[in-house]
Order: C-alpha cells, then sequence, then structure tokens
C-alpha cells in the first residue's frame, strides 16, 4: 500500500501569495492608494492562477518513480503470497515424506498383516455382503489398551497385533511418526485421526498417570473424566467422534452399561480428490452384476488417462491415486467367472504388497466405476479378535490390565470393541470416516477396466505403505 502526504505537494504560504497576488497597499503616504500599481497588479492576478495550478501539477518523473514503486509492491505482494507459501508448503511435504519413508517398516508390516488376519475374519464372519472398516483405526484404538496390558494378556496382544520384538517404546514412537506424517502427508487429502480417553469421574483417581502420560504424548490422546450414569456422557462421547469424522459419523455408543468404567476412541477421518477425476456429465446407468447373477442397475463414472495397472492369473488391479500421488485406491477386479472370495482367500500382507510393486504405468486408460457409499456397523469385533488369540484380553477373570489401574480384588478387562466405518466414491474422489471403541470393564463393578461386478479394495499410504481402509462392495446399490 502506498500511502500519500501533504510533504508532496508544494504549498505557497499564504503571505507570499498574497504578495505575489499584487492584494497587498502600496501607499506613499498612510490612507492613499496607488491605483496605477493596484490596477497593474489586475494584470497579475489574471496571469497567477496558471502559477499556481503548475505548483500542485506531479511531474512526469515522479509520476514514474510512483509507477515503478507500485509496480515493485505488487511484485513483491505476489511473490510472498504465492511463492513463499507454496516454498513452506514443499518443505512440510518434504519432512512428511521423509518421516512417512523413516517409520519402522516392522509396523507397517505389523499393521497390513493384522489389516488381512482381520479381513479374513469378518469376511467368514459377514459372508456376501458389503464390508468397510479401517484396520489402522482398530489397531491404534488396542495399542493405546495395549498400553495398560501385563503378562499373558500383553503376551496375547502382541501376537495378534503382530508386534513380534519390537518394544513397547517403539511401537507408541512409531504409531507418533505415522500419524503425524498421514495428517501433513497432502493439501489436497484431508486425513484427520482423533485419540481420546473418556474416565468413569470415581474411577479416575486410581489409574495410573503413567499410562494416561504415553497415551497422551504418543498417541495426542484427550483425557476426559464423566459421570458415566448421565445420559449426557452418551451424547458427548457421540459428539467427539461427530466433530472428530467431520459428520460421517454420529453415534457409536447408545448406552453406557454399569460395569464399564473407561473408554479408548480413535476416529479417522480421509477425503482425497482423485489426480484423475471423472466427469460427471460422463456418468450414466449401467447394470452390475451380483454373485447370484442378477443385475441391479448403478450409476457408472467414466475417465481416462495414464493409470498403473496390473493383471494377475484371477484378477485385473488398478491404481487411482488422490492429491500429489502419494495415497491411492487400489481396486481388486476378479476376471470375468472368477469369485471375490477366491481373490480375498489369496490376499495376505505380502501378497498384497508383491501385486502392488507389479504395477506398471498404462496409457489411454479407460476406468469405468460404480458410484456407491457404504456405512459398515457398528460391528462388535469381540469375537473375530478372540478367534484371533486375544480371548484372555476379554475375560473378565483372567485379563491384566494392572497397567491401567490397579484394581485388585476387582479385575480390569476389554468388555467390548466396536467399529464403524462410512465410504463414499464419486466422481471428485473419496470420503471415508472409522471410529472404534474400546470399552474397558471392571468386575464386580486392462485397456478397459470396467467394474461392473465384487470387488475388492484399498486405500493406502504409499510412501510408508501404510494400509488405511479396506473394503468389499458386493452390491453398489446397497447402503
Amino acid at each position: 500500500m502506498i500511502l500519500f502526504s501533504n510533504d508532496n505537494i508544494d504549498w505557497v504560504p499564504s503571505e507570499r501569495l498574497r504578495g505575489d497576488l499584487g492584494l497587498r497597499s502600496h501607499s506613499n503616504k498612510l490612507g492613499s492608494v496607488q491605483v496605477k500599481k493596484v490596477e497593474g497588479s489586475m494584470g497579475r492576478i489574471e496571469a497567477q492562477p496558471n502559477r499556481v495550478k503548475r505548483r500542485y501539477r506531479i511531474r512526469s518523473w515522479q509520476l514514474s518513480v510512483i509507477t515503478a514503486a507500485i509496480v515493485i509492491v505488487l511484485v513483491t505482494s505476489y511473490v510472498l503470497l504465492i511463492y513463499v507459501p507454496r516454498s513452506n508448503l514443499n518443505l512440510v511435504y518434504a519432512s512428511s515424506d521423509e518421516k512417512a519413508c523413516s517409520v519402522d517398516k516392522a509396523l507397517i508390516s505389523a499393521n497390513n498383516k493384522f489389516a488381512f488376519n482381520l479381513w479374513r475374519e469378518l469376511v467368514v464372519e459377514e459372508g456376501t455382503t458389503n464390508i468397510f472398516v479401517s484396520p489402522l483405526s482398530v489397531s491404534i484404538a488396542l495399542t493405546m489398551t495395549y498400553n495398560g496390558a501385563e503378562g499373558t494378556t500383553r503376551d496375547a496382544m502382541t501376537k495378534v497385533l503382530e508386534f513380534g520384538a519390537m518394544s513397547l517404546e517403539t511401537v507408541n514412537q512409531e504409531y507418533s511418526n505415522l500419524m503425524e506424517s498421514l495428517e501433513t502427508a497432502d493439501k489436497q487429502v484431508s486425513i484427520l485421526i482423533g485419540n481420546s480417553i473418556w474416565m468413569k469421574k470415581d474411577f479416575e483417581p486410581i489409574v495410573n498417570s503413567n499410562f494416561l502420560e504415553k497415551i497422551n504424548a504418543a498417541y495426542d490422546s484427550e483425557i476426559f473424566k464423566r459421570d458415566f450414569g448421565n445420559p449426557q456422557t452418551v451424547t458427548e462421547i457421540n459428539g467427539w467422534i461427530d466433530e472428530s469424522t467431520e459428520g460421517k459419523i454420529t453415534e457409536v455408543i447408545q448406552t453406557i452399561d454399569p460395569e464399564l468404567v473407561m473408554f479408548l476412541v480413535n476416529a479417522i477421518y480421509f477425503k482425497g480428490e482423485w489426480v484423475t477425476q471423472f466427469d460427471e456429465a460422463k456418468t450414466e446407468k449401467a447394470d452390475f452384476f451380483l454373485p447370484d447373477g442378477n443385475t441391479v442397475e448403478v450409476d457408472m463414472m467414466s475417465t481416462a488417462g495414464n493409470f498403473s495397472y496390473y493383471s494377475g492369473e484371477s484378477f485385473q488391479a488398478v491404481r487411482l491415486p488422490y492429491g500429489r500421488d502419494k495415497l491411492a485406491m487400489y481396486l481388486f477386479l476378479p476376471h470375468e467367472n472368477v469369485s471375490l472370495d477366491s481373490v480375498i482367500a489369496d490376499l495376505s500382507q505380502t501378497t498384497h504388497e508383491e501385486y502392488i510393486n507389479r504395477f506398471k504405468y498404462v496409457g489411454d486408460h479407460v476406468i469405468n466405476l460404480p458410484k456407491f457409499t457404504v456405512e459398515y456397523g457398528v460391528k462388535r469385533l469381540n469375537r473375530v479378535l478372540e478367534k484371533l488369540g486375544m480371548e484372555i484380553a476379554f475375560s473378565p477373570t483372567a485379563a491384566n490390565f494392572s497397567g491401567i489401574a490397579s484394581t485388585a480384588p476387582e479385575n480390569l478387562y476389554i468388555s467390548y470393541v466396536d467399529h464403524k466405518a462410512v465410504v463414499e466414491v464419486n466422481e471428485k474422489g473419496t470420503e471415508a470416516s472409522a471410529a472404534t471403541i474400546v470399552g474397558i470393564g471392571l468386575t464386580s463393578l486392462p485397456p478397459s477396466f470396467t467394474v461392473n461386478r465384487p470387488f475388492f479394495f484399498t486405500i493406502s499410504d504409499d510412501r510408508s505403505g501404510s494400509i488405511l481402509f479396506m473394503g468389499q462392495i458386493v452390491n453398489p446399490t446397497y447402503d
């Protein structure tokens, strides 16, 4: 901004001006006026205004200087507003990418192994239906709980979560790095990860402060103490989840059972724009073939471009990237006359990684994908986790969570693990959310890739290799 002041104008003193204009009386003696001089001065009065106007006029060289100054200010402002933020953003990306790549591969491998183990049990339990979960949300919530496990309960959870020989300190630190890298991954991809602990008011005094400090430090967890007998507490917990998932998940719990003394909650929100978006004008009605041979009409989106692609013996797969091409959806489409179940049966952390490494770019690739929205859950995961080997953690008498609080002769155990997830895929991109609640109880207290049949997909961070979400769509019209 340029400010002009009166100092830029050549002001003429009033007395000098009056004298120049001949308004002062010239006399030889007091009271007499020489008319000739006054008359002579009148001629000057007529000419003087031009002289005064010239004193107010900004000279051409001054105008050039002012113009140049304005141009310099505008250019500088453009650099500050455009290039400096962009430069800062590049620094943020570089730091985020470095952190993502530095996350211990043992943790990423553990998360992805757990993801596919969980998935297989869910498919067995749910059968042929739409399924959508965030294994990362489940593992984060369980790992926060794991911080309070001791003895054989910790051993069982170590095995189920696939942590192997990793120390608790390493697990916590690497989760912290992973979450931080995800939240700063991409300006065009919004990833929000929230964690919280809710304690019963009269239980809070005996909770191990070291446990709370570890969860707060590693998982940036919010900590609340509330009256669990007050219905408003249910509203408040659901409200926290609602806010943490940008309104995608509004209710996970309905009541709080009397034996519950603590909730450990994780919420994940994801919203990403396709690198190559689908043209809404090209979306049209098309048939989608169900497992039983019947068809349903879907809104089939269409786009074309350069995509990474792979074709195996039983399926073909394509990578649909988001934002700046660091996160992507991987679609696995069984070949015709091949069931989705047989393709999923072959998938594991190892084979999934091997297949992704075989993807190659294909030019002018046409992608036809149905729009779909899926809301899955609230799904209670107790039975699935017990089958994976966590039975002891759910036992009111055998579980050992003395790291959370010393409650002898009473005992802490996991009452339930509930999970809810939603996903919406459209022409612009993908929006997905998930929430996981661990309730702690106290005893006594191709050239053409047309997705027109059931398919499996994951949403992954390509930098760290971490799977954020996974799902199977059997019927895109079923919400």
